[in-house]
């Protein structure tokens, strides 16, 4: 099961164990059953502390749990955690032992301050990129708070079980066979959500904060490299964001950024965070922005930003670095069939819909590599591009083309998503050429037609906005109101890559600084 080398870095891995572990199999006579087996006597030949039981009683066959030795499983992997969610395995086996997990004392007091007692399931795909960080959140929950437990279940070894609930996107979490959340989901976010105080404590602490030099709102590589930047001159700096690294969580693959060939969104995010903190910066994360107020328009002169929990936060300056998110169709039954058919994450989703028909809506190259990758895992594809002629990169184009599973229709507007109240059944569009309507029956729907600026906080603020909804600045990256300047996909800066974002914070917090050095603040 494991190669030479992975089991050697296990082995020097379970070194570390705090104590004595026991890793317990619920099997029966399939040939899934075979293949945990051979993981779980793997493992414990490799250390002393850690042994092997085939006695399990779980009711969900194959699986397995990690426990104490003498204490009840609390963490439990129904399924084989190899891929993405290797990670979470090795740290299930550490942290149950006692070792310690590397979040913030704050953030281990808010996991033990829970108190709770609820069992977990989260619904994973072994290629998807975000779902690890969500059963890593609920082991540790679990391993916190006696008498509850977290079962990670991967939808390939469980496709009757994701059947029957209506599993269409990953990761999906279950509190109680309860639906809580899906999608990528912070350890933070997910006690924000089993919290219901939360909120209001945060709202105090956030109310208590003096004034900023520099406060950046938005935390993706824009916002990122500005508070660097910023912090680096020794002022103080603070980032907002509703979710730090934004949409580069979402990214799969990220290349030719210099001197990085290619690197994962979730890494990239890691790597910037971690780089941000080393210089101080006050991240307020799960933060979202209802208003800002320019310097000109204060008594005091100072930019203030209001928070959708209330809180009120000042700073000198302000630095607009909200990115953009994904554009949606806009028609009937795409907010109906959302994570029940309609997805808009290729990688995360696409093995929910094995051997079965899909559409993606968009022929750019998101579209397109999202078609030529989906076409590996289902049955037939179908591109639907509004435009009469594809936008991608030919080379995309030729491999799509290659493909004997994938359908291209061009000069078509998707009109309706159908479903049959529980799941997606079929997409309706329309011939531009001539009016006439079809109806695809498929199962799932991807939609790739690009971005929206996250800007929609400033409509009925001083900023000024293009008809796209896009911040207006000068090369400067100053906006129209005092004190307040902007940087990345959420501006008028042409081509959106990560790239030029970064160059982009960088630039608006220089500019910031002069600012702040000429009106002698």
């Amino acid at each position: 099961m494991l190669d030479q080398n992975t089991s050697a870095q296990l082995k020097t891995l379970l070194e570390r164990l705090e104590s004595p572990i026991e890793i317990i199999a619920s099997l029966d006579a399939s040939e899934k059953s075979e293949k945990i087996k051979e993981l779980v006597t793997e493992i414990a030949l490799l250390s002393d502390q850690v042994i092997a039981r085939f006695d399990g009683e779980h009711s969900r066959r194959p699986s397995f749990a990690i426990a104490k030795a003498g204490e009840q499983p609390r963490v439990h992997f129904a399924g084989l955690p190899m891929g993405h969610e290797f990670t979470s395995l090795i740290l299930a086996l550490l942290q149950v032992s006692g070792y310690a997990p590397k979040v913030s004392e704050e953030v281990l007091n808010q996991v033990k301050g829970l108190n709770i007692k609820s069992n977990f399931d989260v619904f994973v795909s072994l290629s998807c990129h975000n779902c690890p960080d969500v059963v890593q959140a609920l082991n540790l929950i679990a391993i916190y708070n006696p008498g509850s437990t977290a079962t990670m279940i991967d939808g390939a070894f469980f496709q009757e079980e994701v059947e029957q609930r209506k599993i269409m996107a990953v990761p999906m979490v279950f509190q109680d066979d309860q639906h809580i959340g899906q999608g990528r989901m912070t350890l933070e976010e997910i006690i924000a959500k089993l919290d219901t105080n939360s909120a209001e404590k945060e709202a105090a602490k956030l109310n208590a904060k003096d004034a900023f030099d520099v406060l950046v709102i938005g935390g993706g590589p824009a916002g990122g490299t500005a508070a660097i930047y910023a912090a680096r001159k020794g002022i103080k700096t603070g980032i907002v964001a509703e979710r730090f690294g934004g949409q580069v969580m979402d990214t799969m693959d990220i290349e030719n950024f210099t001197t990085v060939q290619k690197t994962v969104g979730p890494k990239f995010a890691q790597d910037m965070e971690a780089h941000v903190r080393e210089y101080g910066v006050d991240i307020m994360n799960l933060q979202r922005v209802n208003k800002i107020t320019g310097a000109d328009q204060t008594a005091n002169g100072l930019v203030e930003v209001e928070l959708e929990n209330g809180a009120k936060l000042e700073s000198k300056t302000v630095i607009l670095s909200t990115g953009a998110r994904w554009r949606e169709m806009n028609v009937p039954g795409e907010a109906e069939y959302r994570t029940r058919g309609v997805a808009y994450c290729p990688h995360c989703d696409g093995p929910l819909f094995k051997g079965k028909r899909v559409a993606v809506i968009g022929g750019g190259n998101s579209g397109v590599e999202a078609a030529i990758d989906l076409a590996g895992i289902v049955e037939h594809v179908t591109l639907v591009e509004f435009d009469t002629k594809l936008r991608a990169d030919q080379v995309l184009q030729d491999k799509l083309n290659s493909l004997p599973n994938a359908t291209v229709i061009m000069n078509a507007l998707s009109t309706e998503v159908i479903g049959d109240g529980a799941q997606v059944t079929g997409l309706k569009y329309k011939d531009r050429a001539t009016d006439v309507e079809h109806t695809v029956e498929l199962s799932g729907i991807f939609v790739q037609i690009g971005l929206l600026p996250n800007t929609d906080f400033l409509k009925e603020s001083a900023v000024e906005l293009t008809p796209r909804g896009e911040i207006v600045i000068n090369e400067r990256n100053e906006t129209n109101a005092k004190g307040v300047f902007a940087a990345g996909d959420c501006t008028t800066v042409p081509y959106k890559q990560i790239i030029i974002a970064t160059g982009e914070g960088a630039k608006a917090s220089l500019s910031a600084f002069d600012y702040m050095i000429r009106s002698g603040q």
